[in-house]
């Protein structure tokens, strides 16, 4: 969602060409990379408040110090908006300030680790200069909407404007959460239907490993993972569980028809985003999108409205893990280590295939709708998603292990899963922990969440 546009590109005729954009995406396993992206809330350290955007202790503040650490910014309408680095990583802004760090193509979880503690250093210098902090949840644990600044970027405007029209939470979405993902790759369109299946059934369970979002202004929400709560009333056509993909003929084409009927946000052109929010992509490329009657989209209009569709699985020309809380830094280790083990090793896809062999979509889906107020102790099946979790677990360990992928220590991937197996054995997940505290040692008080949780 934060990328800068990426209009221009090689003119759209046909829907063909979108289906063979997503085809390029098939690599062979010796080519698999994993990209890694985290956010966090990044705040004042004298009184806890998001910060703005211009000021001492702001935003532009922060991304100014990183350039001295080798970054490009980017910059829209004069202010940075990004950073970026030859390698392919970049730091990015959410709407309400959130920091992203989206990383590079890796081989390994240990490759991914080093990149995280790397960005860590740098950005707790810059942070510890300007007097602020960092700090890695799923949703702000003490702000109200109204008082989270707007990030200077022209896309947040169009969808700040579009949002309150299809849900209650979209800018909640926007502005309060975080998240870490994986993004991951497939060998060829069968590869994907397999993996996208696998995802989609089991994003529930990593929801509720990484649940750690229990607090909403200042005060327990009922929820572990409110952020997932989020998603249930942001945009109906964006969200919500993909059950055509478990259909029989699911593939490239039929992703691309999913798309196609998902509302455009903008349009960009020389700079400017135009809102065409609500109007139909179909339309574009027939030529007669409403002030743009006679033009036809190009491949950049096509990327840009791919990352405006927000499923828990996403594919673009590789598929994004998005259902779990941000956490600290540990914990952003673990959340590619459990996906790379479960569907980078042909083993271990077969034995999570036959995990989720005989879930429906309706179970999948009210396990989904469970886990943000029960977490590990959601119902499924005649089990309780704890159990669930602890297979999947297994399974991503040992295919971990097969996949051998050594340190310069001699140890393989295995043990980024060390946290997330406690969390499953003890059936206390994170946010629980939180919530222990808040009402224990904090006294009811919320602000020990920074000092406590801060990286």
């Amino acid at each position: 969602m934060s990328a800068p546009a990426a209009s221009g590109g090689t003119p759209i005729e046909g829907k063909d060409q979108l289906v063979a954009y997503m085809d390029q995406g098939s690599k062979p396993p010796a080519n698999w990379r994993i990209g890694t992206e985290h956010e966090k809330f990044v705040y004042a350290l004298s009184d806890y408040r998001p910060l703005p955007y211009e000021g001492e202790t702001g935003i532009r503040a922060m991304l100014e110090g990183l350039v001295e650490f080798g970054w490009t910014p980017v910059v829209e309408n004069g202010n940075i908006i990004a950073l970026s680095r030859p390698e392919g990583d970049s730091v990015t802004l959410e709407p309400g300030g959130q920091l992203e760090l989206s990383g590079k193509l890796v081989q390994s979880i240990h490759e991914t680790c080093t990149e995280v503690h790397q960005h860590l250093h740098e950005t707790k210098q810059v942070a510890a200069r300007i007097g602020a902090g960092m700090v890695g949840m799923g949703f702000i644990p003490k702000w109200k909407r109204d008082e989270i600044p707007w990030m200077p970027k022209g896309r947040y405007q169009v969808m700040k404007r579009y949002m309150p029209t299809v849900g209650t939470m979209g800018l909640d979405m926007m502005l309060r959460t975080c998240t870490v993902q994986v993004n991951l790759d497939y060998e060829s369109e069968a590869d994907m239907v397999r993996k996208m299946r696998v995802s989609i059934a089991l994003q529930p369970l990593a929801t509720a490993l990484f649940a750690n979002s229990p607090f909403t202004e200042g005060k327990p929400n009922g929820y572990l993972s409110y952020r997932s709560h989020v998603w249930t009333d942001t945009d109906p056509d964006r969200t919500g569980m993909l059950g055509f993909v478990f259909e029989d003929g699911f593939g490239f084409e039929r992703w691309v028809d999913y798309l196609l009927n998902v509302p455009m946000y903008f349009v960009y052109r020389d700079g400017k985003y135009h809102d065409v929010a609500g109007k139909s992509f179909k339309d574009f490329l027939a030529g007669r999108l409403e002030g743009f009657e006679g033009q036809i989209p190009h491949m950049g209009d096509w990327t840009d409205h791919m990352t405006t569709s927000f499923p828990e699985v996403r594919l673009k020309r590789f598929i994004e893990m998005r259902g779990a809380d941000g956490g600290p830094w540990g914990r952003l280790c673990a959340l590619p280590a459990l996906w790379v083990g479960l569907l980078y090793d042909s083993q271990a896809l077969n034995e999570a295939e036959a995990l989720i062999r005989d879930w429906s979509v309706a179970e999948m889906g009210a396990l989904r709708d469970a886990v943000p107020k029960l977490a590990l102790n959601a119902p499924h099946k005649g089990r309780l998603a704890r159990d669930w979790a602890l297979d999947m677990l297994k399974i991503s360990r040992d295919g971990l292990k097969r996949r051998a992928m050594l340190s310069r220590k001699g140890s393989d991937e295995q043990h980024y899963l060390d946290e997330l197996f406690e969390i499953a054995e003890s059936g206390i997940t994170p946010a629980e922990r939180l919530l222990e505290a808040y009402h224990g040692r904090w006294k009811g008080e919320i602000n020990p969440v920074y000092d406590e949780c801060h990286y």
